[in-house]
């Protein structure tokens, strides 16, 4: 009889617990009975799904829209998708939503003065490929007030979704900026217990990903499980 191997646990501290008093909203949106644990059927595996054909040419670029440029600076933002062992994902679909170059997202309920940007949409799909490698051409976010704390501001950052092989298979995380000056206050960022998970949700410079006399390069490799694994959103607390 064949035994199949299970998952090994998270390492302790990987992902935020579902309260943190610090993000305040929390409080209100977070489970408050234990979770139900629902077989997997052969609708979520054969229902709905963006795949291949739903990405176009031009998805992987921000930076125009609406027939014209958008405003900011460039970067190539780029990576791996790996599974516990470091082997590639391939075929996965990466979507990325984020702020402008002034910090404002194109969404009605965003009204900060700041302006919006009128060929920056904010957001892009792509597959990776055999390799497991993504790649995506945008504009460096701004940072942004948001009203959690006194004086509360977010860290630059750019939201990550992957798709699995299902509709119900989703992750979400966010990619930050190396040396961002906004980290010590912000506790979406600090919500991570532990340092060195806290880590690996900030990109690396990579000069050579840059584009010269174009874009600056970011290297962002997401890790879906094991000691290594990138802090999700979507993973329960373990306590």
């Amino acid at each position: 009889m064949t035994t199949v191997p299970r998952f090994a646990p998270d390492a302790p501290g990987t992902h935020p617990p579902l309260d943190f008093a610090g993000y305040r909203s929390t409080a209100l949106r977070h489970p408050s009975r234990p979770l139900l644990v629902l077989p997997q059927r052969l609708t979520e595996l054969t229902g709905p799904l963006f795949g291949h054909d739903r990405v176009q040419p031009g998805d992987d670029d921000l930076t125009w829209y609406d027939g014209g440029e958008a405003v900011g600076q460039r970067i190539v933002v780029h990576g791996r998708l790996l599974d516990s062992d470091g082997r590639a994902v391939p075929d996965a679909l990466l979507e990325v939503w984020q702020a402008n170059a002034g910090g404002r997202y194109r969404h009605v309920v965003d009204q900060w003065p700041s302006p919006l940007d009128p060929h920056f949409a904010g957001n892009g799909r792509v597959v990776t490929d055999s390799d497991g490698r993504y790649r995506f051409t945008t504009i460096r976010p701004g940072a942004y007030p948001w009203g959690n704390h006194p004086n509360a501001w977010r860290p630059a950052h750019i939201h990550f979704s992957v798709f699995g092989q299902a509709f119900t298979q989703r992750l979400i995380t966010q990619m930050y900026f190396p040396d961002d000056p906004l980290f010590f206050q912000d506790p979406i960022f600090n919500s991570v217990p532990d340092p060195a998970a806290r880590q690996r949700l900030v990109s690396a410079y990579d000069h050579g990903a840059t584009v010269e006399s174009w874009a600056l390069g970011f290297r962002f490799d997401i890790v879906l499980r094991g000691r290594d694994q990138t802090p999700f959103e979507t993973e329960p607390d373990d306590d």
